[in-house]
């Protein structure tokens, strides 16, 4: 368990997903990955920090209100995952207008105030660029780290530089890298394209010495999910699933690989 301030965590790793611009799928990818981890058999919670622009509710398809008991606020579950969002409790189509103070006090509810339970992973959606969020959770609690997510083309991966720079200044390790709308597979004839250009995230990666996590194609198909609320199926899709789980397959094993080099120290009592 993590214990900063005020906030009980009971989160054995702790991923802030984010980018440095908007529109390059970082929330699709947040949930992919919170999806993915879960199918695995891992107890998996998903927090969507994204307050100006919260997507995570119309990607998995869930409504309502989350229930408090007692003080504490229920997070809605689908498909076997816990998620809050400011989304649950702002009404569609009306704007989230905060400054930074009220940003990090409901960043600070969410992660405290949340009954998570007991979860292997919580994974974190960020707003895009580098903003209050990613300060305020470097404050907050301890990060097992951050993945960037970009797309191939220069003008993505000159903010993905600045967002890496920026997770480096508040101490968040950088733990993966993942180019999305890496390539557009053709749904007639299964031929690639490079719409965007390609390899662009895995060269940048590898001048940050940062983990290359892996490549994710432009399907027709994850924009359909996405759009019905059913993101859940992606990984069942022939033509993007493998691609997904091996991004999953990858972090887990980044992560297993720093924990084994720098072990977590317990200072017993004496």
């Amino acid at each position: 368990m993590e214990k900063i301030g005020e906030i009980d965590l009971a989160a054995k790793s702790v991923i802030a997903i984010g980018s440095g611009k908007g529109g390059v799928g970082k929330s699709s990818i947040a949930a992919f990955l919170a999806y993915g981890l879960s199918r695995a058999g891992c107890k998996v919670g998903l927090l969507d920090a994204d307050v100006y622009g919260p997507s995570i509710p119309h990607l998995i398809g869930a409504q309502g209100r989350p229930e408090m008991r007692g003080n504490r606020i229920q997070p809605v579950v689908v498909d076997g995952v816990k998620v809050m969002s400011i989304g649950f409790l702002v009404p569609t189509g009306e704007a989230v207008i905060w400054r930074g103070p009220m940003l990090h006090g409901a960043l600070k509810q969410f992660l405290g105030d949340t009954e998570w339970g007991d979860l292997d992973y919580l994974i974190i959606d960020m707003p895009p660029g580098t903003g209050d969020i990613p300060l305020s959770l470097s404050q907050l609690l301890p990060l097992s780290g951050a993945v960037v997510v970009c797309t191939p083309q220069d003008l993505a991966l000159l903010d993905a530089t600045k967002a890496v720079a920026m997770l480096r200044k508040v101490n968040i390790q950088v733990v993966g890298m993942i180019e999305n709308m890496s390539f557009f597979l053709c749904p007639e004839c299964n031929s690639r394209h490079d719409i965007f250009g390609s390899g662009g995230a895995k060269r940048r990666a590898a001048e940050l010495d940062v983990p290359f996590l892996g490549e994710l194609p432009l399907v027709t198909r994850l924009r359909i999910l996405g759009d019905q609320g059913n993101v859940g199926a992606v990984l069942d899709d022939a033509s993007c699933g493998p691609y997904l789980e091996a991004i999953c397959h990858n972090l887990v094993k980044n992560l297993a690989d720093r924990q084994r080099r720098q072990p977590t120290m317990l200072v017993l009592d004496k």
